[in-house]
């Protein structure tokens, strides 16, 4: 029952973090994309930019602070780089951010979080 109750909260905080970057200018262009390195929950577009969004939630604000690691953000990156072809196919410029989501507060944006590629 644990699991199901977190696999639910992910996918209502992947929702939340897709409205939130639509009311930013976002376009969603692929949501939960896999790979077999991994997944990027959301990707998302906004001009000539395209960003790999890792969406992170935790039921209390002070758990935020460690949601996210260099391990989970290389499963990102990894996964980034068989997909980067698909999306950006006209040179746009790409960028692995992350949203923080938790009860009653706004999402947290912290773009561009990491500089391997």
């Amino acid at each position: 029952m644990k699991r199901e109750a977190a696999e639910q909260r992910g996918r209502q905080a992947e929702k939340t973090a897709a409205r939130f970057l639509r009311l930013k200018g976002w376009r969603i262009l692929g949501e939960r994309v896999r790979t077999p390195r991994g997944e990027v929950d959301l990707v998302a577009k906004r001009g000539a930019l395209v960003a790999f969004v890792e969406v992170k939630a935790r039921t209390k604000l002070e758990d935020l602070a460690i949601a996210i690691d260099e391990r989970r953000l290389k499963r990102v990156a990894a996964a980034v780089e068989i997909l980067y072809p698909q999306y950006c196919t006209n040179g746009e410029d790409a960028r692995i951010d992350v949203i923080l989501v938790a009860p009653r507060r706004l999402p947290i944006h912290l773009p561009n979080v990491w500089h391997g590629f």
